[in-house]
């Protein structure tokens, strides 16, 4: 399979989905410009964190409007699958991939730690390989983490299973001790209703490996892979 990795200017994360597609899952791999407006037949499309356009306006606002994102979009209209991670997310929600918003921290500070995440489904393409209600452990490093949604948009995600991920402690309990930045539900990461967009603060390329201190990541992408593998066969 092949992913394609958007880079825009003031992407910081782009190399290390390429690794672990490449050198960590053997997939094949290619970076997509901002400025491109093909996909190059790419089967997962990834939006990957940093800080596109030095987060000017607003986190993902200036990179929602760049000239890849019309082929993503459309990309996702006909069923393919696109991963947003961290600033990746932001540009989720800033073009209507992806409902809600993401906000300043509750603590006004940037934060850069492990957060332990509930797998809350595992009915996507992204998580078959996690157990749902496991607790997994990723890195998140953001500013503008606040997951916000008003209350029919959050009452929709809760009814449809849209909600991937939450923030836990370590034995799964979700609460506000546990929410690193005030997300509302403790949401770390949600998709849209047809299963093949997901958003994430956490990031699952940081975690993929034994020697960067767990593999927990790496399940992430081993069901991309799966996923797409089997479309292939069928």
């Amino acid at each position: 399979m092949r992913f394609g990795i958007a880079v825009f200017p003031g992407s910081n994360c782009d190399r290390d989905c390429f690794h672990v597609a490449t050198s960590v899952c053997g997939a094949e791999a290619i970076y997509i410009w901002h400025k491109d407006d093909k996909l190059d037949g790419v089967d997962c499309v990834i939006l990957p964190g940093g800080f596109s356009y030095g987060d000017y306006l607003r986190p993902g606002a200036l990179a929602s409007r760049s000239r890849i994102m019309e082929a993503v979009l459309e990309f996702a209209k006909r069923g393919g699958l696109v991963v947003g991670i961290c600033n990746g997310f932001q540009l989720l929600t800033e073009s209507g991939l992806l409902p809600g918003a993401l906000m300043r921290n509750k603590g006004l500070t940037f934060i850069c730690k492990d957060a332990y995440l509930r797998v809350e489904n595992v009915d996507t393409p992204f998580t078959s390989r996690y157990r749902r209600g496991g607790v997994i452990r990723m890195p998140i490093a953001h500013m503008d983490g606040c997951y916000f949604a008003d209350s029919d948009t959050l009452r929709r995600l809760e009814d449809t299973g849209s909600i991937v991920f939450r923030y836990c402690d370590e034995d799964g309990n979700i609460s506000s001790e546990a929410n690193p930045n005030g997300s509302i539900g403790n949401i770390a990461g949600i998709c849209n209703e047809k299963r093949n967009v997901i958003g994430l603060m956490p990031h699952p390329e940081r975690c993929a490996e034994k020697i960067l201190g767990g593999e927990d990541g790496l399940l992430f992408f081993r069901s991309i892979m799966d996923f797409i593998e089997g479309d292939t066969r069928r």
